[in-house]
């Protein structure tokens, strides 16, 4: 293999389209470990220690999101797309709760599936040096996504924790709805639209410990961070 080349886990059990997905990405530079279950795949993450993981949802032995959050407890930074047929809000969600950065819905195009790995790993490469950002009485952990206050300590998922970086480096100012829904949902729908307003509601209970904080719906323009 080159030596620039991204280690990437497909777990797929749909074997016609695994191996289609390893080809294409290995065309492209990728060194792909394909697994047919869920538990073959947590068994092979430990084994090669992956950049990137794309997970299929629905999968015999270990499903994808409890997969992906197994891994999220010794990896909380590891970008992890799933790749599902299920389409509604609740699912989507879901799956960003369970550790998720993205969610393609089948079927997809490679081109799509492509953009979307290579934009995850050039995010997490950003900012590092932003790990302690203070926001009021609490103290945010971009890199390890997380808050501290008074000595508790709340765990973050990846979007929420993007999501509040994006906030706080705009702090009282507006954040443009349209560039963060495109920056971290892919599209500025409306089905993505009340997606991110999930994951506003669960940053303000996290930050309620704190009463001069504040995130506000600028209607017609986007999201405000006061404090």
């Amino acid at each position: 293999m080159k030596k620039n080349t991204v280690k990437l886990l497909l777990a797929e059990d749909e074997p016609a389209l695994g191996q289609i997905v390893k080809e294409s990405l290995e065309s492209r530079n990728f060194e792909v470990f394909l697994c047919e279950n869920g538990q073959i795949a947590y068994e092979t993450y430990q084994k090669v220690t992956p950049e990137i993981l794309v997970l299929d949802v629905m999968m015999p032995k270990k499903d994808g999101f409890t997969l992906a959050q197994e891994i999220r407890q010794e990896n909380p930074s590891i970008p992890i797309i799933f790749l599902t047929a299920k389409s509604q809000v609740k699912d989507v969600v879901e799956g960003f709760q369970h550790g998720g950065n993205d969610y393609l819905k089948k079927p997809f195009s490679m081109e799509e599936l492509i953009v979307r790995i290579h934009a995850l790993l050039d995010r997490i490469h950003i900012k590092q040096d932003h790990a302690q950002i203070p926001i009021g009485a609490y103290t945010f952990n971009h890199t390890k996504q997380q808050l501290s206050h008074n000595e508790e300590f709340i765990q973050l998922t990846h979007r929420e924790s993007e999501l509040l970086f994006y906030l706080s480096e705009k702090r009282n100012n507006v954040l443009d709805r349209t560039f963060i829904l495109n920056k971290l949902w892919g599209d500025d729908d409306f089905f993505n639209a009340r997606s991110m307003d999930v994951f506003i509601t669960k940053l303000r209970k996290k930050l309620k410990n704190d009463t001069s904080i504040q995130i506000v719906n600028i209607r017609g323009f986007g999201y405000k961070l006061i404090c």
